[in-house]
């Protein structure tokens, strides 16, 4: 759920990068304003880039402060905050409850009980202020473990789970003009995130038995170029309604986000895939 929805800071500039932070910096102060100071672990590029967006999109007016933190103590930094930040700050919490609770169910791990009962006590809130979202998150996500529990082998159809619940969350003001394409982004990007995670999954959970929805494709001859082309299309249908948003403010930094932030960890997987077959070949 989180994770793949980053920058490739490399390629911005000094000023870019300060623009970045500012965002990612506001939405960490947002997150403490919002739940508190231990909700600060929740902090996502996912959602920085969907503060980005909402900002470029609507232009609310928004505040750069400065200020140091628990992080950075020594130095102040700048950052950014407006209705979009809170709003995103939000999204971000409610995302991040649901993966705990997804933790705590699946694993059994201790930093999943712990995380879904600290998040817990935002839940309310969240579901008073955003309702939609929030019933439309619970709705997906409940689905989506209900097939994954049954291993459905249709991956399509659990995609389309994972895309309708960061559809809503791309849609703060659902009666907007810009709604339908808001939401096209969000849930191309819930499908590309899901397959990629499956992708990213399938050695471990093929060594230790755990459900994948492409282990039913695995002896495919061209398995490697299946996924891949399946990735590019995803993401491909996200950019595509990205792009009839007009958007000016941060454009460069959304589109490096969108065009090559999100295939760091695909790239990762296949320069760690290649080591093993030198290292094999060896």
């Amino acid at each position: 759920m989180f994770g793949y929805v980053s920058p490739v800071l490399s390629a911005f500039s000094e000023e870019q990068k300060e623009r970045y932070h500012a965002a990612y910096c506001g939405l960490c102060h947002a997150l403490k304003a919002r739940a508190g100071e231990a909700r600060r672990l929740a902090l996502s590029n996912d959602m920085t880039f969907l503060s980005l967006l909402l900002s470029s999109l609507y232009e609310p007016k928004t505040e750069q402060k400065r200020s140091r933190c628990a992080v950075h103590p020594l130095k102040a930094h700048d950052y950014l905050v407006s209705e979009m930040t809170d709003y995103a700050a939000d999204m971000n919490l409610l995302l991040f409850y649901y993966k705990c609770l997804d933790q705590k169910m699946d694993d059994r791990t201790l930093a999943g009980k712990a995380g879904e009962k600290t998040f817990r006590k935002s839940l309310s809130r969240l579901e008073r202020d955003w309702p939609r979202q929030s019933l439309a998150v619970a709705e997906a996500l409940g689905q989506l473990w209900a097939e994954e529990k049954k291993e459905n082998p249709n991956p399509d159809l659990l995609c389309n789970l994972s895309g309708r619940m960061l559809g809503a969350v791309f849609v703060p003001r659902p009666d907007d003009l810009w709604a339908g394409e808001l939401y096209a982004v969000g849930e191309g990007l819930g499908r590309f995130i899901y397959w990629m995670d499956a992708v990213e999954d399938l050695s471990g959970d093929l060594k230790h038995n755990r459900f994948n929805p492409l282990r039913f494709y695995r002896e495919r001859p061209d398995f490697d170029e299946f996924c891949r082309d399946t990735l590019e299309m995803l993401i491909g249908e996200a950019a595509e309604h990205f792009e009839l948003l007009p958007l000016d403010q941060d454009l460069d930094l959304l589109r490096n986000v969108l065009y090559s932030g999100v295939w760091q960890r695909y790239i990762l997987m296949e320069k760690k895939r290649e080591r093993k077959g030198d290292a094999h070949a060896e």
